[in-house]
């Protein structure tokens, strides 16, 4: 793959662990309750570490993976058990700082490092992932990322779940939007097998505390829980402690608790030059994207559990092109995954000569590889030079789509991609699939609204110099305004478009400069949900400590 095309799989999910704090206490408590539960690791751990802007580590973490946001804290924090993040949250409330957490860093707008941050809780010495025996579940701490998930759970117990690609994000923030990835046709969103939380929340009397929400309905806790399948960080407490256990799994083998791990998949990348690319041959890729997904919608089937990022790039970066998988053990799966590559060669009106690899019929512009999944799923996550890559600036902006692109919206994309602007070689528009398993939950059951969308877009654009700031943002807010402009410069959730991906937070919803529609940013996120997820805010967060430009309001 070239550098731009690899650097796309960067948007895979990523979020914000949690907000900001701010408030004062009437009293202290850094005793951890009951409610909490406490490991033989944590017991054995030494004291948290706090970092000041003296030190030499201070400069690696006053920000995240994007350069536009970068705070400058009175300390920063790292804490090693759940009682450290009491401690540390209370001490903040207490002092009445402004207090930010951060997980992976890979938050895309600046609802962590910013000028208001005093204090950072940096999550990632809480990292480890065990199976706990008393919930028969997988226990995972709030700091650890999606790669440390991966390696821990398919080495220890041959299992996984179904997270992003992006293996640097922070399992804190991923799982909190309602996270996505190459196995969630498959196997739903990663919130579909959440089976526990442990948040520390900040009470009406400003105390901090432990406490742990369970999926059990009856749980006068669940509430919280639901809260966290979906309602974005920043708005309830700290998340120290996930468990995931996939509903209906019965016994005490761990083995059998989650998702087996595939254990081959297809890979397969797909690039054209834009020299092959005519307009009508553009609109036909586009819609076959989306008619594809449209028709081939079920889950449980092999191709309802195919998965593929299509990347849009602007005319500058060279190609178009498209990354696909396929889990390689399932019923007639080269099969379905050589008619898609060939479907969409045709689409796009290129001539091709077939080639096979490994079972599959590849042409000269797509290669496909067998590779074991762990190492396939290292190999996505890794290729790019810049999509792990922490010293780049961002802009994202995003739509859930719930049915294939319609042409004014293609045409609209095709103007900006095809102009001869100069934005980032990383700008572009990337689409990925969704339905199959994630549609077979209800859009009530977890607070992720948009159950019934089969495909997400990120405009995007990622560069190094902050002189090429404006020229970057503008490209993605025109291109973005052009393609909703019938609805207000946004994606409404009508019969087509179904608002926006709080994974992808974009500041912009909240400006009427940019969002001229009558629905609301937190209604292009959750829609119908936001009412249920206030009161959640109002009954765990009473004094809004939690908090950001985004956050659930009261």
């Amino acid at each position: 793959m070239n550098k731009l095309n690899r650097r796309r799989l960067l948007t895979a999910g990523s979020g914000v662990a949690v907000g900001t704090a701010m408030g004062t206490a009437v009293g202290i408590s850094t005793a951890l309750p009951a409610s909490a539960e406490v490991t033989e690791a944590e017991a054995a751990a030494g004291p948290s570490v706090t970092v000041t802007p003296a030190d030499h580590r201070y400069a690696d973490m006053r920000s995240g993976m994007n350069q536009r946001w970068v705070a400058s804290p009175e300390k920063i924090v790292l804490p090693r058990t759940t009682a450290d993040v009491v401690a540390a949250v209370q001490s903040a409330v207490t002092a009445n700082k402004r207090i930010t957490v951060s997980g992976g860093g890979h938050c895309f707008e600046d609802f962590v490092y910013n000028a208001e941050t005093q204090v950072v809780l940096n999550m990632g010495l809480m990292n480890a992932v065990t199976f706990d025996k008393n919930r028969q579940a997988f226990a995972v701490e709030g700091g650890a990322t999606l790669l440390d998930v991966y390696e821990a759970l398919h080495g220890g117990w041959g299992v996984t779940l179904p997270g992003g690609i992006c293996h640097s994000v922070g399992i804190g923030g991923h799982v909190l939007g309602g996270g996505f990835g190459m196995l969630s046709r498959q196997h739903g969103l990663i919130v579909d097998h959440l089976h526990a939380v442990e948040v520390v929340v900040v009470d009406a009397n400003g105390l901090a505390r432990a406490v742990v929400a369970t999926r059990d309905a009856a749980d006068p806790n669940h509430d919280l829980f639901w809260a966290h399948t979906g309602g974005g960080g920043g708005s309830f407490g700290v998340v120290t402690r996930y468990w995931f256990r996939t509903p209906g799994a019965t016994g005490s083998d761990p083995t059998k608790l989650l998702p087996k791990a595939p254990a081959e998949i297809y890979i397969s990348s797909l690039f054209w030059p834009w020299s092959k690319v005519t307009k009508d041959g553009f609109s036909r890729l586009v819609a076959y994207y989306g008619e594809w997904l449209e028709k081939n919608n079920t889950a449980g089937t092999t191709a309802g559990s195919l998965f593929s990022w299509m990347l849009l790039n602007h005319q500058i970066a060279g190609n178009l092109g498209l990354i696909i998988q396929i889990d390689a053990s399932l019923p007639n799966a080269a099969q379905v995954l050589s008619d898609y590559l060939a479907g969409l060669n045709a689409a796009l009106g290129v001539p091709t000569t077939p080639v096979r690899r490994d079972g599959v019929t590849d042409s000269e512009y797509s290669t496909t590889r067998k590779l074991s999944w762990l190492r396939g799923t290292k190999y996505i996550g890794s290729v790019s030079p810049t999509q792990l890559d922490p010293t780049m600036r961002g802009v994202h902006k995003s739509s859930h789509l719930l049915k294939a692109t319609p042409q004014n919206q293609i045409d609209a994309m095709y103007k900006h991609l095809a102009s001869t602007d100069r934005p980032s070689t990383f700008a572009g528009i990337v689409y990925a699939s969704a339905g199959g398993k994630i549609a077979s939950v209800s859009s009530t059951a977890t607070a992720v609204a948009q159950r019934a969308a089969i495909m997400k877009t990120n405009f995007e654009s990622v560069w190094y110099d902050a002189r090429d700031d404006d020229v970057n943002m503008t490209w993605v807010r025109n291109a973005f305004a052009d393609v909703y402009a019938d609805t207000g410069g946004v994606p409404v959730p009508n019969t087509v478009t179904d608002g926006c991906y709080i994974n992808y937070p974009d500041g912009d919803l909240g400006d009427p400069a940019y969002n001229t529609s009558s629905v609301a940013w937190h209604d292009l996120y959750w829609k119908g949900n936001y009412a249920r997820l206030q009161k959640v805010k109002r009954a765990w967060d009473p004094r809004n400590v939690f908090r950001h430009r985004q956050s659930i309001r009261p």
